[in-house]
């Protein structure tokens, strides 16, 4: 058996199938140029399934969008397969929170830092977003840090610069090009950093019958991730699912795996519940597919906003014959 932390190491040396360990499993698959598919389960504390996917920033033919501006908000909602069809990526995972929810409304304001291909459509924002919109600080921190993937491949924690005005400058200054944000940052230069709701500046209200002892980020949950290895060489997203006998993960249980077992450095708590998508186009069939079970609908939840991945197809296996 082979210890599930020790996966990642594994696969930057080339091992891939199934990898077990007691009371996990691991199923490695490489759909594309650069990607790196684990669909792995675990029965304790409970059962939960778990999609981690690892994208080689420095593969060829590699690239990225987020959803972009449109409609009378910031975006118009989209299940993350539509938009995975429609850019016509090879993945696309569900990234932003968004107001108004619960709504029927098509037109959404996303919170925090957003930007797609270069076009800044959102800033880092406080809580609540405006006075129109319902407070989430019991969930969203204020000014929550973002993720940036410049127009090479490169990832970078940004935060807001607070000297300047309008909340669109960043620490450290970087070209904005496709940036995301979460609800707080839940990994931090290697360590789990969850928010808590002690008063403390830039933490958590305790509101909506939410503290310490009864916190939000402590439910086990359907849950999105994202986060970059500490040499800045891989992205990782990571779902969990909370649907068909899986019973979510709590943050912190997200933060744990994505330290242990991927090396991440620095990461952000995406929106997760009923939001929770990962998509996947078949690499043999070329038809998007769910890859997670979404807790919502069997086609996923339309959400503020989604990261598409655009990678190359691997050449063909060669099946002639050994001379």
């Amino acid at each position: 058996m082979i210890p599930l932390r020790h996966v990642f190491g594994l696969l930057l040396a080339g091992v891939t199938g199934c990898l077990t360990a007691a009371g996990a499993d691991a199923i490695v698959t490489h759909p594309f140029r650069g990607i790196t598919l684990i669909a792995r389960s675990e029965t304790s504390p409970r059962n939960v399934r778990m999609h981690v996917v690892l994208v080689d920033l420095s593969a060829p033919g590699l690239s990225f969008k987020l959803t972009p501006p449109g409609g009378g908000r910031d975006t118009v909602r989209q299940t993350t397969m539509d938009f995975l069809l429609q850019e016509k990526a090879q993945l696309a995972v569900n990234v932003h929170f968004f107001v108004p929810f619960p709504s029927d409304e098509t037109d959404v304001e996303v919170v925090g830092l957003a930007a797609s291909q270069g076009k800044v459509y959102s800033p880092f924002e406080p809580q609540p977003v405006g006075r129109a919109y319902a407070d989430q600080s019991y969930a969203i921190v204020a000014y929550a840090p973002a993720l940036n993937i410049d127009a090479a491949n490169r990832v970078t924690l940004v935060r807001r610069d607070p000297a300047h005005p309008g909340n669109r400058q960043t620490l450290p200054r970087v070209p904005l090009w496709n940036a995301l944000s979460g609800g707080a940052q839940i990994v931090t230069d290697g360590a789990k950093t969850i928010p808590s709701y002690s008063g403390v500046a830039g933490g958590l209200n305790p509101s909506t019958a939410y503290s310490d002892t009864n916190s939000w980020y402590a439910l086990p949950r359907a849950r999105t991730a994202a986060g970059v290895t500490a040499n800045l060489k891989t992205l990782v997203l990571f779902t969990a699912d909370q649907a068909a006998g899986s019973g979510g993960m709590t943050v912190a249980e997200v933060a744990d795996r994505l330290i242990n077992d991927y090396h991440v450095a620095q990461a952000l708590n995406l929106d997760g519940g009923g939001s929770t998508t990962l998509a996947m186009q078949d690499p043999a069939t070329l038809k998007g597919r769910l890859v997670n079970t979404s807790s919502d609908n069997p086609r996923g939840r339309a959400v503020g906003s989604s990261l598409a991945i655009f990678a190359a197809r691997l050449p063909a296996p060669d099946k002639s014959p050994p001379r």
